[in-house]
């Protein structure tokens, strides 16, 4: 994340929320987050979303934020040129299921849906094998993955919850960008279903984090120490998603979907 200081008292107009900045002839769009109590200009490139957002102060007025923006165009054109390619859901493509690299292999005259194929040998990526007609491949593959990570999420959480004495939680996956999983105040849990692309441990540590804050709905030492006795690889789990977490958001997306952080080429 960029930080610098910048002090604007020049009046604003709440109806831009994006400004345009270019670098080397392409243009790079760039989001506007007005912050209460914000005094200084952050930019910050998102790696789930593929974005930009540059936030700033309540105050701040339109010109600043641009000319701010574009005196640092470089390194937001470096920042986007340094994320990893997107994957889409799509025939010859490598995704990760449970940690492991399958290749999506296109069945159209077979009958199963989907299903997976152990490779010969390493290292050599297994198979997903999908029987559909072609235009219908992202869309069941990303069906498969929702309810697999469903149905382990909802394994793992049980598991945990009966170690605890209590009754099993009811568990939602979403395609969240800025967080793996969540608690209500109600004990509803929520999850990424990008998790069941990770390592089972990944996964597994996720559902015991959520259902240690049905304990503790906070992150006290008391809460960190039930999370560990849950799953003793927390910390490495915690590991592998600063590591690798971001990646994951990557797959599934397609080029013609993804958000424009490229405007245009001059």
């Amino acid at each position: 994340m960029l930080r610098l200081f910048r002090r604007d008292t020049s009046t604003h107009s709440p109806a831009h929320d994006e400004v345009d900045v270019s670098h080397e002839g392409v243009s790079y769009r760039v989001s506007l987050k007005r912050v209460t109590g914000a005094r200084r200009f952050t930019l910050r490139v998102r790696a789930a979303t593929r974005d930009v957002v540059l936030t700033m102060p309540m105050r701040g007025s339109l010109t600043a934020a641009r000319d701010f923006a574009q005196r640092n165009a470089a390194w937001i054109a470096a920042r986007l040129n340094r994320l990893p390619r997107i994957v889409p859901f799509r025939p010859g493509s490598i995704i990760p299921l449970r940690g492991d690299d399958h290749i999506i292999t296109h069945q159209e005259a077979a009958r199963g849906g989907i299903w997976t194929e152990a490779a010969c040998e390493a290292p050599a990526p297994h198979m997903l094998h999908v029987a559909c007609g072609l235009d219908h491949v992202p869309r069941r593959v990303s069906d498969f993955l929702k309810r697999e990570a469903k149905r382990e999420l909802e394994a793992a959480v049980k598991l945990h919850t009966n170690r605890l004495g209590f009754a099993s939680r009811k568990v939602t996956v979403r395609d969240t960008t800025s967080r793996w999983g969540s608690c209500s105040a109600s004990g509803s849990l929520n999850f990424s279903w990008r998790l069941v692309m990770s390592p089972p441990f990944v996964l597994d540590y996720l559902a015991a984090h959520e259902v240690a804050h049905l304990v503790h709905m906070n992150h006290s030492d008391k809460f960190w120490a039930l999370t560990h006795e849950l799953a003793p690889q927390t910390e490495r789990a915690e590991a592998w998603l600063r590591a690798h977490g971001a990646e994951l958001h990557r797959y599934g997306v397609e080029p013609d979907a993804a958000p424009p952080d490229r405007v245009n080429s001059r």
